[in-house]
């Protein structure tokens, strides 16, 4: 029996004629695609009916197996198999509660391939947690954008509904290759730049802490900014320096993570980092209107994990960059002392950081052309 909406007040608060027979129509359609009184309800109290065309283009079969199933075919214990599905952000369920789909299955098959294959439980949780995390940024960009280009001037809800669904239909196919061929980019550039010496061959395991130059650049008074302009131009504005330090990051230089205001660029020598902070504060100070930036580097050994840096340098750098004047760059000693040629350096005195330990010497480094 048909649903009559209108009696079930999912027409209320929509007053022209065009939206709500457009309304009705979507409603109709979804209901024809399965959807329950209930999720139907939910959607309209969250004002998020538009989405649910997407997600039945997203949805995979229905929950199929077990976590004693899925174990029993794979070999996976059931601890195990949790703790990788915490790693993803998976919901937690019960062995024999019948809650996991094809997906889950495919997930946990690979997995234990991979177990297989050599890889540690340790090493996979790390890659799982990693590429969750990695994931999780990438659709919530992919749907921002989509919804910036997609939303037309006078759209109904069905008309949006049914674009993004058709949209997502045509790319869906495409992103697994894409997102594929992409990883092996990053992976081949970081092969090119990693080190396996004779020592590591003899004793078995890769270095830990390795020496590395890390740099900090941050947009000056952002706190201050987000106080003052609308969230929509402080969202431009971070966009537009995410922009410039990728643009800025050339191998042997990688961008580790950008942290909304703040950006944190690693290589292995300094002068890479150096070029490219110096680079970017110096190009914050020539248009009118654009933020300030200021940076901060620093050497030393840093162990790296999951992606991000660890150790004195990464702390020194970001409390270098805190301590930098509005438009100016500070260094540590050790990379004043690596890159003496092509830069305009001064000393700033010897300076004690909270959680460094010692006083630090700092030195403001400039363009040559400003010594």
């Amino acid at each position: 029996m048909a649903i009559d909406f209108e009696a079930e007040g999912m027409l209320d608060g929509v007053e022209d004629e065009r939206s709500r027979q457009a309304r009705l129509e979507l409603l109709c359609g979804l209901e024809e695609q399965g959807f329950s009184l209930d999720e139907l309800r939910r959607a309209t109290a969250e004002r998020r009916l538009a989405l649910l065309p997407v997600e039945r283009v997203l949805e995979t079969e229905g929950p199929r197996y077990t976590q004693r199933e899925i174990c029993a075919e794979t070999g996976l214990d059931f601890d195990f198999l949790a703790e990788a599905r915490r790693a993803i952000g998976a919901p937690a369920v019960e062995p024999d509660e019948r809650m996991l789909t094809e997906v889950d299955f495919n997930l946990a098959r690979q997995a234990a391939v991979l177990l297989q294959s050599g890889l540690s439980r340790e090493g996979f949780l790390e890659l799982s947690r990693v590429m969750s995390q990695a994931m999780a940024k990438v659709a919530a960009s992919f749907t921002s954008v989509l919804g910036q280009e997609l939303l037309r001037p006078g759209d109904t809800e069905r008309d949006l509904g049914l674009r993004y669904a058709e949209t997502l239909r045509n790319l869906g196919p495409l992103a697994a290759p894409a997102l594929g061929d992409m990883l092996n980019l990053r992976l081949r550039e970081v092969i090119r730049s990693a080190v396996v010496g004779e020592a590591e061959l003899r004793s078995g395991h890769l270095p830990g802490a390795q020496p590395v130059t890390v740099g900090f650049v941050d947009i000056v008074g952002f706190t201050q900014l987000g106080e003052e302009i609308p969230p929509e131009d402080l969202g431009e504005l971070v966009r537009g320096f995410e922009l410039s330090v990728e643009r800025a990051t050339q191998p042997p230089l990688r961008l580790v993570k950008t942290i909304g205001d703040a950006a944190m660029l690693v290589a292995p020598s300094p002068k890479p980092v150096v070029d490219a902070v110096v680079g970017l504060v110096e190009r914050s100070r020539e248009g009118e209107g654009r933020p300030l930036l200021r940076g901060g580097v620093a050497s030393g050994a840093a162990l790296q994990r999951a992606g991000d840096w660890y150790g004195r340098p990464v702390n020194l750098a970001s409390r270098l960059t805190s301590f930098a004047r509005r438009g100016s760059v500070v260094a540590s000693k050790d990379v004043h002392d690596a890159v003496p040629d092509g830069y305009a350096w001064s000393f700033a005195g010897n300076r004690r950081f909270k959680g460094v330990g010692d006083e630090v010497p700092v030195y403001r480094v400039r363009p040559p052309e400003a010594g």
